[in-house]
Order: C-alpha cells, then structure tokens, then sequence
C-alpha cells in the first residue's frame, strides 16, 4: 500500500472526505492533527500526505454505510490515494442501535458518523476514532502484502484486534455484507442519546437567528416599539415573575410551533424510511428549533435591557410606574418585550422561504422529497 515518494521514505495518501457543514470543519482541523499522531501511533518513517475533498457521497441517495463506501472508494480511485476517511453528518443505525464507524480493509476505506460521536469534545472523539481506524487498515494493507489474506474471518479478526478501542462504549459487530470489514454501534439508549445530541449539534442551532434576517428584522422591530409604549412599562411590572414566566415558556413555544408548521419542518413516514428514523430526526428539528429560538430569546433580552437603560430614564419609568425605577424594573421591561418580540420574530419567520429556514434549522438531513419533486417539475 505505501508507495515511494522518489527518495527512498514511504508514502501514504490519505483523503479525508467530508461532507458540507461542520463534517467539513472537523475534517480540516483532523488534517492539520492527524500527520503527526499517525507518524507516532500507526506508521512511524511514512510521509503522510493528506488531501480534505467536500463531497456530499449523494446523501440524499444513501441509505448506509455500505453506499457510503462504495462512493468513497470511487472517488478514492479517481483521486489516486492509498487510503479514504469518510466524515459523514447523516445519522447511521442498525436495528436500534447507531453506527459509530465502519471499516472496509478491502477496499481502503474508514467511515466515521459525527452525530453518533455525541456534542462534546467532536474533534478529540473524531481524532481517536480516526487513528485507531486508520491503525486497522494501514496494518491489514500491509499484512495483505507479506502474505496470503487468509480468508475472509481470518481478515476480519486481524482488523478488529488493531482497531479495539475505536471509541469508548462501543461494541464490534460484523456485518452481513462481505466489503464492511468490522462495524462499530453504540449502546441503545444511552447511544442514540448521543446520537441526537450529536444531530443537534451538528445543525448548530445557535445559528438559527444568523440564517431568519427577516425573524430578526421584525422581532427587533417589537423590541422598538414596546420600549417607547408607556402602557406595556406598566403591563411588565403588573405581572410579576411567574406571569412573566409562562409568558416566557408560552411565546417560545408557539415560536417553535409555528416554525415547524409554517415551514413543514415535521416529517412523515414513507416508503424506505422507518418510524423509528423519522421520530429521530422530529426529535433532533425540534430540539434544534427550540435552542435557536431560546438563543433569540437571550439575544434580543440582552439588545432590550440595554435598550431599556439607554433609552427610557429611570426618571421617566418612575413617573409612569407610580413608584422608584430600579434595575429589577428593567429586567422586568426587558422580560417581557423578549416574550412579544419573540413572537414578533416568529411572524416575521413566516416570510421567509421554506429553503432558507431549513437550511438554518439542519444540516445533516438528506434532500427532502417534496424538494425533488419540485425540482423535477
């Protein structure tokens, strides 16, 4: 598998793949780290030279691993590398179990699902789980080359003693199709936990307001509005913190509602697709939604107590409140002009396009079939 680079070292081509998103991120950062751990902990004397290629591997087409690999393996072909990591941000199970990586030694190639690697420490977890599958198919390319391959259960054996620890709480299976060397899945409760903490954070939805200018625009538009309105001054330190509360908890979540209505963010099982799956991805859009709106929530509370201080005196407020204005006043003001501009923003969020909210709310998800049916028309 090593080639020579013309000056008597070894050499080996590694292409990381990845898909948009934040597979993309991590696959940049993996190839700055990885030279120097693969030289210490896999192949110590080998120029590793690694290439980062952003291909999607027709996600919206590919229904496992499996596909996965065989695509990486065409473009690793095409591309004239000894080895190929995928980084993938589609959300890989087995039964009820999630995948947390395959390995094909046949074909070169190591498959590694983010989401199933959790929200902490990705790029450490993606790192380990990297070297320990790169160990596995350096090891068996070269083994293949001293001797016979010894059949099929003798491979997989070698592959799965150098990759043990793969990642921590997995358990090694092997799968039925003769091109996956060794698959790795994650405990079933506590693994698809992970799993959708893991889908959650690769859709970042604290990006949410970045992607809704027009949620933005008119939720700030209330912010304005409700600060110059004496009436709503009175409204805020009439209710006290529980009104305030459940006001609070009753703005986000008609936000999240109307979201998830107005832009058909909410799947339905069909043909190829288990119930199981789509409660999965509900799970994580839902999720996802209400973080990013409760991130607009922290935001706009911030821009209005601010607002609040700077704009409305405490001279003024004291006036119209009939008793002395201190700052818990206006952390009461602010608390509920958040609420209504939430609100506010929800209703802007229906004018955006269905494209731009779902790309604001998720990126792991494959094309949605009303899509391509809308394209093919």
């Amino acid at each position: 598998m090593p080639g020579s680079d013309g000056a008597g070292s070894d050499r080996v081509r590694l292409g990381l793949i990845a898909a948009p998103g934040i597979a993309e991120e991590l696959a940049r950062q993996l190839a700055e780290d990885l030279p120097a751990i693969l030289d210490d902990e896999v192949a110590s004397g080998v120029a590793w030279e690694l290439a980062v290629v952003i291909d999607a591997l027709d996600a919206d087409r590919a229904t496992g691993g499996i596909e996965i690999i065989d695509r990486a393996r065409d473009l690793m072909l095409r591309e004239g590398w000894n080895l190929a990591l995928c980084l993938t941000d589609l959300p890989l199970r087995i039964g009820h179990r999630p995948v947390v990586a395959d390995a094909s030694a046949t074909h070169g190639v190591g498959l590694i699902c983010l989401p199933a690697l959790g929200a902490l420490q990705l790029r450490r977890r993606a790192r380990d789980a990297a070297v320990r599958l790169l160990d596995g198919l350096v090891g068996e390319s070269l083994e293949r080359g001293r001797r016979d391959d010894g059949g099929g259960g003798e491979r997989r054996a070698r592959v799965a003693r150098r990759m043990a620890g793969v990642a921590a709480s997995v358990r090694r299976i092997v799968p039925d199709d003769d091109d996956v060397d060794m698959r790795f899945v994650a405990a079933v409760v506590r693994g698809n936990l992970r799993l959708l903490a893991g889908m959650v954070r690769a859709n970042r939805p604290w990006r949410l307001i970045v992607g809704l200018s027009r949620a933005m625009a008119a939720a700030l538009g209330a912010v304005v509005f409700a600060l110059v309105t004496s009436d709503i001054w009175r409204l805020a330190d009439a209710l006290g913190p529980v009104r305030l509360a459940i006001l609070t908890v009753g703005s986000v979540g008609a936000t999240v509602v109307s979201l998830m209505v107005a832009h058909a963010l909410w799947e339905h099982a069909s043909a190829g697709r288990s119930r199981e799956q789509v409660v999965l991805f509900n799970a994580a859009t839902v999720l996802t939604v209400a973080l990013g709106v409760l991130t607009m929530y922290a935001a706009l509370f911030a821009v209005t107590l601010g607002g609040a201080e700077l704009v409305v005196s405490r001279h003024v407020l004291a006036a119209s409140l009939g008793h002395a204005a201190g700052f818990g006043d206006y952390a009461g003001l602010a608390w509920m002009v958040s609420s209504l501009a939430t609100v506010g923003g929800a209703l802007g969020a229906g004018l955006e396009s269905d494209a731009a909210v779902r790309e604001a709310a998720y990126g792991y998800r494959p094309e949605r079939e009303t899509e391509r049916a809308s394209r093919a028309r």
